[in-house]
Parts: C-alpha cells; sequence; structure tokens
C-alpha cells in the first residue's frame, strides 16, 4: 500500500465554458449542446471514488490558488493580466478554442495551484505520489495564449515551482494524453532541466506539431521527445511506447521529480480520439511509471488531470490509475472491460514502425 495524495475541489468545476457543438462553438449551422470540455467527466470519476468508497483510502490534499507570481514563471505578465480582465466582466476566449466564463480566471488558479499542492504534498513526503483532478487543462497553454480547452499550464507552472522553491533541478514530464502536449513543449523547449515526453494520435491535435523531428532548442537537444502513434493504436502500441521510449528516457535523464499530464481521451469510447486504450491499459501505464520512479526519484510521481470526454468511460480509467498510483484495489469491475479484448489491441506492425522510429530519438536525451 502506498500513500497516495488526492487534490480536489468543487471549484473546479465551475469553469464555465459555454455552449457547443463537441469542441466548437455553437452558431451557424451548430445547434447549441454541451461543450466537450466540461464538468462531466471529472465530477464523475470524484462520484465513482466516493461511491466505491476508495477516496476514503487517499490522503486528502486541500488545493489552493497558483500566485500571479508563480503563473508568471510559464506565462506572459500582459496574457495573465488579460485572461484576469476578461474573467472580471462576462469572460471569452484564452486565445484559440479555449472559452471560459465570469470568474475562470481564479479557477484557473486553482487548477494549477492544485498541481503545485499536489507536487509539494510528494516533495515534502506528506504522501507517496498524487493524483491532481483538476479543470480546467493545461498542456495546450502556450506561454501567452490559452489553446485547446487550456487557459494555464497547470503541470508546466508546478514543475516550474518545484524547481524555483524547492531545489528540485531535473524535472520530466510525460504526457499521455491523445492531443499533443504542444504548450508543455512549448514552455521547456530551450531547457535542459526538464525532460518534456508526449505520447500522443499522430497529427491530431495540433494537427501541426508533435512530430519526430521536434527534439528540443538551442542547448537542449534530446529534452523533448514525441511519440506520434497512428490513429487507431491499443495496449500494444503504448506499452511499446513506454517501455521502449519511455521508461529509457527517464533512465537516461534521472529525473528527481516525474509529473504526468494525465489524459484520458486515448480511450476507446472518447468522442475527441481515435485510441484504443480500456481502463485496465491507463492502469497498467501508470505502473510502469510508479516503478520507473521507484528506481528513479524515490517514488516521487505526480498525475494531473488532462483530457478525456466520454462521461461513461473516463471514470473507469481514473480509478484505474489511481488504484495503479496507491497498489489497491476499490474492488469492483470495470463494465466497459470488454475494451480490452477489441481486436487490435496488440501491437500492429505500422504501430511497431512508429515506436520504432521513437526509440532513435532517445539516445539524443542527455545523461
Amino acid at each position: 500500500m502506498r500513500r497516495t495524495g488526492f487534490v480536489w475541489h468543487e471549484r473546479c468545476m465551475w469553469h464555465d465554458t459555454g455552449s457547443g457543438t463537441s469542441e466548437l462553438p455553437s452558431g451557424g449551422w451548430l445547434e447549441p449542446h454541451v461543450h466537450a470540455e466540461n464538468p462531466d467527466t471529472k465530477r464523475r470519476l470524484k462520484n465513482l471514488l466516493e461511491a466505491t468508497g476508495f477516496v476514503d483510502r487517499l490522503v486528502p490534499l486541500a488545493p489552493r490558488e497558483a500566485t500571479v507570481e508563480e503563473v508568471r514563471r510559464v506565462h506572459d505578465a500582459s496574457y495573465v493580466e488579460r485572461i484576469c480582465e476578461l474573467s472580471a466582466g462576462r469572460g471569452g476566449d484564452a486565445g484559440s478554442e479555449s472559452p471560459f466564463g465570469a470568474g475562470s480566471y481564479e479557477i484557473a488558479l486553482l487548477a494549477a495551484g492544485g498541481t503545485i499542492t499536489a507536487v509539494e504534498g510528494v516533495l515534502d513526503g506528506a504522501v507517496d505520489n498524487a493524483y491532481a483532478l483538476v479543470r480546467p487543462p493545461g498542456h495546450h497553454a502556450l506561454p501567452d495564449l490559452g489553446m485547446g480547452f487550456c487557459i494555464f499550464g497547470n503541470v508546466a507552472v508546478a514543475v516550474r515551482h518545484a524547481q524555483t522553491t524547492r531545489g528540485i533541478g531535473r524535472v520530466a514530464v510525460v504526457d499521455w494524453d491523445v492531443h499533443h502536449g504542444n504548450g508543455t513543449q512549448a514552455v521547456f523547449w530551450d531547457d535542459p532541466s526538464v525532460l518534456a515526453v508526449s505520447l500522443h494520435q499522430d497529427g491530431l491535435y495540433p494537427a501541426d506539431s508533435g512530430g519526430l523531428d521536434e527534439v528540443g532548442g538551442a542547448g537542449a537537444r534530446g529534452t523533448t521527445l514525441n511519440v506520434p502513434l497512428p490513429a487507431g493504436s491499443g495496449r500494444g502500441a503504448y506499452l511499446a511506447a513506454i517501455d521502449r521510449v519511455v521508461v529509457p528516457a527517464l533512465g537516461r535523464f534521472q529525473p528527481e521529480l516525474i509529473v504526468v499530464a494525465c489524459g484520458f481521451d486515448a480511450g476507446a469510447l472518447d468522442p475527441l480520439g481515435r485510441m484504443m486504450l480500456s481502463a485496465s491499459a491507463f492502469g497498467e501505464l501508470t505502473a510502469r511509471l510508479v516503478d520507473a520512479a521507484a528506481g528513479l526519484c524515490g517514488g516521487r510521481l505526480v498525475l494531473s488531470h488532462e483530457g478525456g470526454y466520454s462521461a461513461g468511460h473516463v471514470p473507469f480509467c481514473g480509478l484505474a490509475a489511481i488504484e495503479a498510483l496507491s497498489g489497491e484495489s476499490a474492488g469492483i469491475d470495470d463494465p466497459f472491460a470488454y475494451l480490452g479484448d477489441v481486436l487490435g489491441q496488440e501491437l500492429q506492425p505500422h504501430q511497431e514502425a512508429a515506436v520504432a522510429a521513437a526509440t532513435a530519438n532517445v539516445d539524443l536525451v542527455p545523461a
């Protein structure tokens, strides 16, 4: 049994993305409906934890809002001020496909601060590892622009906090959201102290980023790694990517802390991705990193919630990940377990080729 911290605040669920049609704003021929990035998946994950009683086995960590100074370690001052001003009115868009309503500035600060809280809990030894169930997500947020439902880079802000205030040197960020973690990559592009690894559906979003040739900027070559996987990839492809790219890269880099941008939109039922993962596969991915963290950095591992838009499936994906963090089982059956038997879960030849191509960049990671 491990002590797993759990960050949650109902206020994060009050982030208002307005009406929409899937990920698009309503209007024209798009009849108003619920925006894809809404509270349902996150709140239902919390509800499942409570209904099963599993939440009582976790260590509650009360989040706080990140300070402006903490956010400005990642984001331009003018951008932070613009979000604050829009939020004080009727809201707006953080830049590109990131709508928000009145009051979302403070909620976005809470999401970033919640991830900081999870990192602090692990670094203080209050918990062995932690899960931050926060909203809005953050891995697409650029220093001067919000993108893809993200306002502030929650993981990036927490990493900078660990480095600036806690004396942490090397940090690894592993991102398995189905969309490329372009914001995190941009923040750390020229920084050799942070290894940023993204596993994502090739060419999905943003369509022009996340290629194998993106390996870091001047003085930081090899500290950005991308694993663009073909649509339709399942358990076999993802575990191959973890075992042959991510874990060896972590071994070379020797981080003092590992933070995961944990999206569940690579799940087989997600409306915004075309991957094939089951809940148990997310548990296996998490278990691999639990083992890696134990051998590299004293088990210091934090997962911060990102995407995932299937209200039915995401709670079971999240539960599997949190079970793997804690080393305990909730003792319930996954009603979507059949997804693990869907044809094509084994590593396919074209997926093997994609993983093999990505392994070539592992040797670039500075040892």
